[in-house]
Order: structure tokens, then C-alpha cells, then sequence
């Protein structure tokens, strides 16, 4: 049966009051059907409606600006939202801050995972991932505002251990973005960066009775679309709306380098020149093994693969990132989610299997506080709502953690002959206690785990007393320049290891430097 082709417009009228509704995609573009969400947006500010909806997003969903769930900003379109990362939708997240609906964040992984629970009918999800973060119900549950008072997450003990039972969403209407469609519904990926997790909505809401509403770029003959590449067979899509302007992300129309469909030579990357987000990434990159399989995040951390790459070690390691690629160069900026020459795209519900079974080796992730005891903050800062995105579900699960950042807020500092100079200190990230857990430092010893935090002057590692300082940049003092820039005294090493201080200039590193490598 062919399935109808209907406007934007004509789908949005299909959603009623008190749906719930499931977003397919990730960040600035990557598979988000943003035609359906502008038409979604312009029909409840024409008719107010449809009201008090259920929002599931597992990643962010805009560009930080004007796109995506920006879209679809309005007090009394929603009832409650939960999403795994908030900051790509600004004007969502101060809706969160201002209780207009039930704010929640849950971990992008387990988001995913309680999409495939949906479509086969199980009542949720236990794992491990969360415990002892803002998501364990012995702290906030996940709970993200004071409207949000039903408890989406339970503590219980089997064969004496801990886990984390997350309670299925039944999803009703699944909106999805797809590169093709043929006539009978069945959609394809191919000029994607990624698979996402297309497949498991389709089947929650064919599971519950609800709907499938995919916006795709093209049409293609019946059988137009090779079996192997169906992504959403088509039983379980109910229309179809064309948006021939959607590309791979909402800044890049097409790049086939994303998709292995060409390779990007060598010498189109460009340099890596010198800075202060060089020398983190490259202090770094010395923890660097060969064969380990890393999880790269997205800023600073990302700079690590591009390091790889430059000293020749890129062939080494396999880079992947959540979103489903294995091998390659993370893409920058928004447009981060996809991977450049890829050696395998797999969906993200696999690529979580992975990450939550403890198959990453290394994880090279960013930061906004850490605290005395290891822990980490990323997801709320200054009453700002960001979320975790897939953070607390890499890092539970990396063998080795190396966070990332800078050592403070807006330091003015200088870099040159091989040094960095403060100017000016800047406000602390390091801080007595972090206003989120993101990362818990306590059970990081418990799974036993290695934990490295790199900045661009000093090296702190998790020790079972806590936090201690084990390296600083050469020429730096630790009294009158690391302390003004942190909240509290830490645990000082003896002795106290200066960085290399190759980390500082235009050369390459020497290769001595790489103990793994020697």
C-alpha cells in the first residue's frame, strides 16, 4: 500500500492534545525533521494547539539559535518533556528553568534503549548507567524543576547489586527524518551521517497504536531503495512529507565524506595550530594506547583525534562517537555527529550496547566543574539547564576517563616560547562541590576506573583520597597561579611533575613522549 504524501501542515494536524511524541535525530541538523517541527510550531501559534503534550528527545534538537525544538518554544504546548541534552534548544531549557511543564533529563543511551523497550512491549529498562549521578533517585531522579515530581527512575538491588529501573514512555506519534522514502513507506539513510534510532521509534509507536510522520528528502521508485539499506520498513510509517531543502545538518547540505561515499584526503584536513585548546587536547592525547577504542566528546576532547592524526598514531586507535561511527575525524562545531572517512556506521542503540557493556577504552570528554572528591558537572550551571546528552552513559562505562578543559572561567593568559603565562586569573571551575553530579568520583573507584583531568597548566588525577594536582606547566608557580584560580586547596603530589614542555610549541611532539608508545 502506498502511503500518503501529505503537507507539513496537514502533519501537524494530525498531533492532538496530550500526545506524546517522540523526536527522532541529533544536534544542529543531524536527521531532525525540522520542517515538521516549524509546522508544529506555526500551528499552535495560530490555534493553541495542540496543548499539553509529552516531549521525548533523547539528544539535543536545534542549533543553539533559531531551529529545532526553538520551533516550538511555548508555555502550554507541553505538559511535560524529557529530554536527554537541552542547551541546542535555549529557549526549551528556560521554559524548563521557569516551570512551564515537568522538566526532566535522562542519559541519551538510556533514552535510546527505552525507545527499543517500547517497541517490544517490556515495562523499562535496568542498568547500571546513572547510579550515583543528578539521575539517582537518592539525589534528584532527574528531576529538573520543581514541577517534575513523579518518579521516573526507581533504585533496586538483585543478586546484591545496585541498578536503576527506567520506566518505558509509551510513544504515540514518532517524527522522523529520513534521506528517501519509496511509495510504500520504506525509508533509507544512506546520505546520512548516521542511522540514529529511526528504527526503534517507528516500532514504539506502531507498538502503542500511534502514528509515524517521516519527512524525507526525496521520493524514489517502489523498490528504489536496496533491503539492506531500509532503515524503517515501511509497515511501520503512516505518512510521509517531502522537504527537498533538509541536508545532513543545518549547516552542511551535503558532505559525502560523512557517508563513505568518497574519502577526504589527507591534506584537506589543515593544521592544527597552536593554542590553548591545543595543549589540553595534546596533554591529553600522551594517554593515548595502542589499539584502545575511544569515545571522543565534542570541543576540546574532539582535538585529541586531530592530535592522533597529526603525529601519525590516527591509524592506531579507533575513534567513535555516539552517535554510531567507528573510525575517523570528529566533525567540529554543530556539525559534531558526524565523522569524517568513517570505517563503520552502525545505529545508536547499538553503539550504547557497547558504551553500557564497558567496550570503550578511553573517553575524552569536556567539563564544567569538578570537585575534591572527582566529581564532574556537565549537565546544569548558574540555574542553567544543559543536560548530559550521552555523557553519564560513556563514562560510567569507559575503562579510562580523561576529562578536559580549561583550568578556569576567562583567564587571560599568554602563550609563547614554550610557557603560558596568566595575565589575569579567571573564575574557578574547580570548585568544592559541583551544583550537578554528571561524573561521581566515589564510584569511579568503586568500578575501578582511571581518571585523568587535563587543563592547560595543571594535571589532577582521582586518587581514593580525592583530587590530587600531579603535574604543572613549566614556569608556573603552584601558590601564584593554580590556587587563585581554584575553589579549594587540593591533594599536591610529590613529587610534582612539570608538563612536557613540547606541549607548548608549534613542533611536533616527540614521540618519546607517548609512553604507550615506546
Amino acid at each position: 500500500m502506498e502511503k500518503p504524501i501529505v503537507s507539513a501542515g496537514d502533519a501537524a494536524r494530525l498531533i492532538e492534545d496530550g500526545r506524546t511524541v517522540a523526536i527522532g535525530g541529533s544536534g544542529a541538523g543531524h536527521a531532525i525533521p525540522d520542517l515538521l517541527l516549524r509546522a508544529l510550531g506555526r500551528r499552535f501559534a495560530e490555534t493553541g494547539r495542540p496543548r499539553a503534550l509529552t516531549l521525548l528527545h533523547a539528544f539535543g534538537v536545534g542549533n543553539q539559535k533559531d531551529r529545532g525544538l526553538e520551533h516550538m518554544a511555548f508555555a502550554g504546548m507541553y505538559r511535560r518533556v524529557i529530554g536527554g541534552h537541552w542547551s541546542m534548544a535555549p529557549s526549551m531549557a528556560k521554559l524548563a528553568a521557569q516551570n512551564a511543564f515537568e522538566a526532566y533529563c535522562l542519559p541519551a543511551g538510556v533514552m535510546v534503549q527505552l525507545f527499543h523497550a517500547a517497541a517490544a512491549g517490556s515495562p523499562g529498562w535496568l542498568t547500571r548507567v546513572g547510579l550515583h549521578t543528578f539521575i539517582d533517585p537518592r539525589l534528584e531522579g532527574g528531576k529538573l524543576n520543581a514541577k517534575a515530581k513523579e518518579d521516573l527512575v526507581e533504585l533496586v538491588r538483585r543478586d546484591g547489586q545496585e541498578y536503576l529501573f527506567y520506566r518505558t514512555v509509551p510513544i504515540e506519534v514518532a517524527l522522523l527524518h529520513a534521506s528517501e522514502a519509496d511509495p510504500e513507506g520504506n525509508l533509507g539513510m544512506n546520505r546520512e551521517p548516521g542511522f540514529w534510532h529511526n528504527g526503534a521509534l517507528a516500532q514504539a509507536a506502531k507498538a502503542s497504536g500511534g502514528i509515524t510522520i517521516a519527512a524525507v528528502q526525496r521520493l524514489v521508485p517502489r523498490r528504489g531503495i536496496h533491503p539492506r539499506d531500509v532503515r524503517v520498513p515501511g509497515c511501520f510509517v503512516d505518512y510521509l512529507v517531502l522537504d527537498p531543502e533538509q541536508g545532513q545538518t543545518f549547516q552542511t547540505h551535503w558532505e559525502p565524506s560523512w557517508t563513505g561515499d568518497a574519502l577526504k584526503p589527507e591534506e584537506e584536513f589543515g593544521d592544527y595550530p597552536l593554542s590553548v585548546r591545543k595543549v589540553i587536547a595534546r596533554r591529553a592525547a600522551l594517554e593515548l594506547a595502542p589499539g584502545a577504542v575511544l569515545n571522543v566528546g565534542f570541543g576540546i576532547p574532539d582535538g585529541v583525534v586531530k592530535v592522533a592524526r597529526e603525529q601519525g598514531l590516527a591509524a592506531t586507535v579507533v575513534p567513535t562517537i555516539e552517535h554510531g561511527q567507528f573510525g575517523g575525524i570528529p566533525a567540529e562545531g554543530l556539525d559534531f555527529g558526524a565523522m569524517y572517512n568513517p570505517t563503520a556506521i552502525v545505529e545508536t542503540g547499538h553503539m550504547f550496547d557497547f558504551y553500557h557493556g564497558r567496550g570503550v577504552d578511553q573517553c575524552y570528554l569536556g567539563f564544567l566543574e569538578i570537585d575534591r572528591e572527582g566529581n564532574v558537572n556537565v549537565s546544569k550551571l548558574d540555574g542553567t539547564i544543559i543536560g548530559t546528552g550521552g555523557f553519564i552513559d560513556i563514562s560510567q562505562g569507559a575503562r579510562k576517563c580523561v576529562f578536559c578543559g580549561t583550568l578556569s572561567v576567562r583567564a587571560r593568559l599568554e602563550l609563547a616560547g614554550g610557557r603560558i603565562r596568566y595575565l589575569e586569573p579567571g573564575r574557578p571551575k574547580i570548585v568544592p562541590a559541583v551544583a550537578q553530579i554528571t561524573f561521581s568520583g566515589r564510584y569511579a573507584r568503586e568500578l575501578g576506573q582511571q581518571v585523568l583531568y587535563v587543563t592547560e597548566s595543571a594535571v589532577f588525577r582521582l586518587t581514593p583520597e580525592g583530587l590530587r594536582l600531579e603535574e604543572i606547566a613549566p614556569g608556573l608557580d603552584v601558590e601564584r597561579d593554580i590556587l587563585p584560580q581554584m575553589g579549594f586547596r587540593p591533594l599536591v603530589a610529590e613529587p610534582l611533575r612539570e608538563m612536557p614542555e613540547a606541549l607548548f610549541r608549534e613542533e611536533l611532539l616527540p614521540r618519546e613522549l607517548f609512553a604507550n608508545y615506546r
